[in-house]
């Protein structure tokens, strides 16, 4: 049976293949034609704590999400209930790893990219989701290594998968990274989901005796 001390396991696992070093990961090194441009956590954190925006490359990320700041900053701190069984269970599914796959189309770790592209994040969300909640904030905090967003040309185009493309509007909101951060866990708070335990079989009625 897959338990909770399984899935805190793979997710030590997966941090431990990568060798991520000691220091926080940066979530999104900006990577457009020859130029990088970082943006750290310490970013974020003070974006979805205040509303400022202390970076410019955050605040063009903005501009290009197709969602106001005050959307963006609610989006990414809102938090999914989740169980981490569940969540390890879909992540290692072959279907969960279709999903990881797709889920980093053109963000992936800036060194290593493609090639460990499914651990990395899978490790992010797994880690986040131990305490039986999920956010995007919380799951950038967890990435074990520095994420870029790639678009260079004719290799990666910037686009990201965003899981609920039912759900977004426009270019925008479907294909940058921050709609993307935006839809994550509640995607994977959807797939993750435990089947409810059967109801106990109802008590059989003693036999009538015949005398």
């Amino acid at each position: 049976m897959f338990t909770r001390l399984a899935a805190g396991l793979l997710a030590g696992a997966s941090l431990a293949a990568l060798a991520a070093p000691a220091k926080a990961a940066t979530p999104v090194r900006w990577n457009t034609g020859g130029a990088v441009w970082s943006t750290g956590f310490s970013a974020f954190k003070t974006f979805l704590d205040s509303g400022d925006i202390t970076d410019r490359a955050l605040l063009a990320g903005i501009n290009g999400s197709g969602w106001t700041a005050e959307e963006v900053q609610e989006g990414l701190s809102k938090t999914y209930t989740v169980d981490v069984v569940g969540v390890s269970r879909f992540l290692y599914s072959s279907d969960g790893v279709k999903f990881l796959k797709d889920q980093t189309r053109s963000y992936f770790p800036y060194w290593k990219m493609k090639s460990t592209a499914v651990v990395a994040l899978r490790s992010a969300i797994i880690l986040d989701s131990v305490d039986g909640k999920l956010s995007s904030a919380g799951i950038m905090a967890a990435l074990p290594v520095d994420f870029r967003l790639a678009d260079t040309c004719n290799t990666y185009d910037g686009v990201q998968n965003v899981c609920a493309p039912d759900k977004c509007e426009g270019d925008a909101q479907c294909t940058s990274l921050l709609s993307w951060y935006v839809f994550l866990p509640a995607c994977v708070q959807a797939n993750s989901a435990l089947p409810e335990p059967a109801a106990p079989a109802p008590a059989a009625v003693p036999a009538q005796p015949l005398w």
